[in-house]
């Protein structure tokens, strides 16, 4: 099928329009319509109810939309090796949520940068359903997840427990109230086990799904919130935070996700490496 096809079946999905599609993508609103006439030809059943509000996904329309998804960003990765081949003959995608990029992959990426300069990375973050789903595309080589439930093909390793631990900015001897709290999201898992920990924090009137960035907030303002503790640890030692003794922390265990199926002798070396980047927090 051409990837065109299902780029524009996207496109038209987003903003709800044949027309909006077509001053998006630049192209003929005509061209839009043959496009996914053929598409719809191909598949042999409709994919947009039309109406003069604009264009609403089938039900089959639904089904399709997470497999256009999948072509493209296949279609995508083999663009970008091909492009690369000439000057680095390796490449590896790496994802993980954006708690574990902060002062852990993104120094293990240096060192692969470092020792083996033909090595070409891409890294991103998502949340821990899309990275498994792009570790079943093939689009992603390796995920570091917290608590993953991979489907069969893929192998999970454990490589060390991440402590998520309260820190404040506020003065010694101040009290903490509801409106001093920011809730930083570090994904469903956390945001599960914090409402039940805390039901009274559950709607704070700061939330933050910043990740690492939040942190930036929390120091330079009088509040509190939950991070890593490695992530903070420094931060503590030299007295801009204050780890409060008596606070819950929250444990989850790290795992790396990768599929069964590889070039070991390629692949090895890097999983070696990034266990001893993991050993640090053990």
């Amino acid at each position: 099928m051409d990837v065109s096809l299902a780029r524009t079946f996207l496109v038209i999905a987003e903003t709800g329009s044949f027309i909006d599609a077509a001053r998006k993508m630049n192209i003929t609103q005509s061209t839009v319509s043959a496009r996914i006439k053929g598409l719809e030809d191909l598949l042999g059943r409709p994919l947009f109810t039309r109406s003069k509000f604009g264009a609403e996904l089938t039900g089959a329309g639904e089904l399709f939309q997470k497999h256009a998804l999948a072509m493209v960003r296949v279609w995508q990765q083999a663009q970008l090796q091909v492009s690369l081949a000439d000057q680095h003959p390796d490449h590896i995608s790496v994802g993980a949520p954006l708690s574990l990029w902060n002062g852990f992959l993104l120094k293990w990426v240096a060192g692969l940068r470092s020792d083996t300069p033909g090595l070409a990375v891409s890294g991103s973050a998502d949340a821990a359903a899309a990275l498994v789903q792009r570790l079943i595309e093939g689009t992603l080589d390796i995920a570091l997840l917290y608590r993953p439930s991979p489907p069969p093909g893929l192998t999970i390793e454990h490589l060390f427990d991440e402590e998520f631990v309260l820190v404040t900015s506020t003065k010694p001897g101040g009290r903490r109230g509801a409106n001093d709290y920011a809730l930083i999201d570090w994904g469903a898992d956390f945001l599960q086990d914090h409402a039940a920990a805390f039901p009274e924090l559950a709607n704070p009137a700061l939330t933050l799904d910043l990740g690492p960035m939040s942190l930036e907030y929390v120091i330079a303002n009088h509040c509190s919130a939950y991070f890593p503790a490695r992530m903070v640890r420094h931060h503590v030692a030299r007295g801009r935070l204050r780890q409060p003794k008596r606070g819950r922390k929250f444990v989850y265990p790290v795992y790396m996700v990768y599929p069964e199926t590889r070039n070991e002798e390629s692949f090895e070396p890097l999983l070696e490496r990034l266990r001893g980047e993991a050993a640090r927090f053990n």
